[in-house]
């Protein structure tokens, strides 16, 4: 049975193709990890070392610009740690209820962009508040940031912006549509930069704007997650004439149809699509 469990886990994480289980697989495991080891400096009275002394430190995002030259990777490796059990709780169950709604709209390259470019612009965000801001100077020299939030918190404002009018059901408030719940989340950043998690807001800030700019750019037809395309192979097909032509193996839908297909969700639920327009979304999907 647990041999078992495990295939099932490694097959979701590792061999779907589902980003959302690929990304909460990888968060989840390094945190695990890291708390396993962080159990002997835990007995030995030094509980703080694992976290604060070498994942902030080799990990972790520096708002100090003399520590990029040799921890330039940290743009990529602070999303994927976190500060606690509660912080990665919450960044995952936000990853998996909000990324699978983007993956029945759009493509698993384009979530892959927007959760990598979203810590990333965090990332640059929070860089720039902490260096620009006379009042993060103190603490600028040893500041750092952690965590999945930008990631996620780009995953929720691009889906919140591709469908503003969609409803989830949340606990005591009952039906909530993504564009006020993206905007609460929003307003509560704006708040928590006068607190002592102004770094997190900041990162928080970045992720928003680059969810919502990318879907902005998309429905205007430019698609920045092209870069994770690959170049689409040829095949030799025969027409009636006998000819020999060339074509692509997966020729896209119509950008103009899903984008009309799209207005019609948001004002009006994905239940009122015709089977063809649920069709054609499907295939777009897996283009």
């Amino acid at each position: 049975m647990n041999s078992n469990l495990l295939k099932d886990l490694k097959y979701k994480v590792f061999q779907s193709g589902n980003p959302v289980f690929f990304y909460i697989g990888i968060n989840v495991l390094i945190f695990v990890v890291f708390a396993l080891l962080n159990i002997p400096f835990f007995l030995s009275g030094k509980g703080g070392v694992m976290y604060d002394a070498l994942i902030r430190e080799y990990a972790g995002f520096p708002a100090s610009l003399s520590k990029l030259p040799t921890r330039f990777y940290t743009i990529i490796t602070y999303q994927f740690f976190h500060d606690g059990l509660w912080h990665i709780l919450f960044n995952m169950l936000w990853l998996f209820w909000l990324g699978n709604i983007f993956l029945d709209f759009l493509k698993p390259r384009q979530f892959h962009f927007v959760y990598l470019a979203g810590g990333i612009a965090g990332a640059l965000l929070y860089l720039l508040a902490y260096n620009i801001f006379p009042v993060f100077a103190e603490v600028r020299p040893d500041a750092t940031v952690i965590g999945s939030s930008a990631a996620v918190m780009a995953v929720i404002v691009a889906t919140a912006t591709l469908l503003p009018d969609y409803s989830m059901r949340l606990l005591l408030f009952g039906e909530v549509k993504l564009k006020y719940l993206a905007l609460a989340y929003i307003v509560l950043d704006l708040i928590g930069i006068a607190s002592k998690d102004a770094g997190g807001s900041f990162a928080h800030i970045g992720g928003a704007v680059l969810g919502f700019t990318y879907i902005k750019l998309l429905k205007g037809g430019a698609d920045w997650s092209k870069i994770f395309k690959r170049k689409p192979k040829l095949r030799v097909v025969k027409n009636d004439s006998g000819k020999q032509t060339g074509r692509k193996q997966n020729e896209g839908v119509n950008q103009e149809e899903i984008d009309r297909i799209l207005d019609k969700i948001s004002k009006t639920g994905y239940n009122k699509l015709s089977k063809q327009e649920k069709e054609t979304l499907f295939k777009a999907s897996k283009d």
